[in-house]
């Protein structure tokens, strides 16, 4: 089970890092709007604990590759945790999965991007980006990946 749990862990944030990557040299991955193509794997914590350690991590290594700046691989790290564990929490209610990820990005992500940047935009406008970005990332692309996963019994 040990040795099952580290491997979906590793996986996962093997999956993330790809896809943070590829999304990256279109531009899409950091910023203040951020499409991040991997933020959908954050619904995975629906189906294996080990998604919440693997988001993590995948997020972390992400953060360091893409140029990020070491406020953001912190707190941006944290902010998807948070958000892992939240759809860890409503697990029983699959479609709500990526509600925790969205609003621990919007809250958390605009006061990185304020205090990384140092720009003159209001919290508000970067809630109102980051919203968008992870509403896309995490609401349309991982509700269809839960689909997917139920549709092919993946776990």
């Amino acid at each position: 089970m040990k040795t099952r749990f580290i491997t979906q862990a590793a996986i996962i944030a093997a999956l993330y890092i790809i896809l943070t990557y590829i999304t990256n040299l279109f531009g899409l991955a950091s910023g203040a709007v951020q499409v991040r193509i991997s933020e959908a794997l954050t619904v995975l914590p629906c189906f294996t604990f080990a998604a919440v350690p693997g988001l993590f991590v995948g997020c972390v290594i992400s953060n360091l590759i893409t140029g990020c700046t070491i406020i953001d691989i912190v707190f941006g790290s944290l902010a998807t945790l948070i958000g892992a564990f939240g759809t860890y929490c409503v697990r029983k209610y699959k479609y709500l999965a990526s509600i925790p990820p969205i609003l621990a990005n919007t809250l958390i992500i605009p006061v990185v991007l304020m205090y990384a940047a140092g720009t003159q935009y209001s919290f508000w406008y970067f809630a109102l980006t980051i919203f968008i970005g992870e509403a896309i990332s995490c609401g349309v692309l991982g509700t269809y990946l839960i689909k997917i996963i139920y549709k092919r019994n993946i776990f």
